[in-house]
């Protein structure tokens, strides 16, 4: 089986066991989706929508982030982990905004990606969600993951994962693709201890009983 029917078959069974897969992260607007993102850098996505909750009622605005003191979001958004240096770069991020883009989240893999703290995948995380664009498949440790052990890919670094993954998935569906290798990730295809006997995709995997 060629490695692009392959992967059909894999987006075609995970379609059909998770029909309601969807980004976790709990937003009302594209600046509240953004910080979010932000936010999710080696942080469960729980834990963010807890630490969202308060903060998305304090920081309502850009020009709210764009002012805030550093070490009052700093706290805010402390169990977040690597708290610092998110706090630096969300309010970086809300003065460039607001210089650049009239307070408005850019629309372009490009000049979000020009922001600070932004990089690939928390642009097409953003992109997808809130502009219905496909620019790229965002890799997050359960898309590394899944993509390495089902060999679709030999790659370890994130941008090279998601080149080998945009070849071998249509473009229409970049977007989706990436939740649904996360829902699998969480229910079945665990980092430790994958229940390979519960798979859909066992018989089309190379890892199957080897993790």
């Amino acid at each position: 089986m060629k490695a692009d029917e392959k992967t059909g078959l894999i987006t075609e069974l995970l379609n059909k066991t998770y029909p309601e897969a969807k980004i976790a992260l709990r937003y009302g607007n594209t600046l509240e989706l953004l910080v979010a993102v932000m936010l999710s850098a080696q942080c469960t996505d729980t834990r963010v929508n807890l630490i969202t909750e308060k903060l998305f009622k304090k920081y309502k605005t850009v020009k709210d982030y764009s002012r805030a003191e550093q070490s009052d979001l700093e706290q805010d958004i402390r169990s977040a982990g690597f708290f610092r240096n998110k706090a630096k770069n969300i309010i970086s991020a809300a003065r460039k905004i607001i210089s650049d883009h009239k307070g408005k989240v850019p629309q372009t893999m490009e000049e979000l990606t020009a922001l600070p703290g932004v990089a690939r995948k928390t642009a097409n995380i953003v992109l997808f969600n809130a502009f219905g664009q496909n620019q790229g498949i965002a890799v997050d440790t359960h898309v590394r993951r899944l993509s390495q052990r089902l060999g679709l890919t030999e790659n370890n670094d994130p941008d090279k994962i998601e080149q080998d993954l945009m070849k071998l998935v249509p473009q229409k569906i970049w977007g989706s693709f990436t939740y649904l290798l996360i829902e699998h990730g969480r229910a079945v295809c665990k980092a430790r201890k994958p229940k390979c006997g519960q798979c859909v995709l066992a018989e089309l995997c190379p890892s199957r009983g080897r993790v």
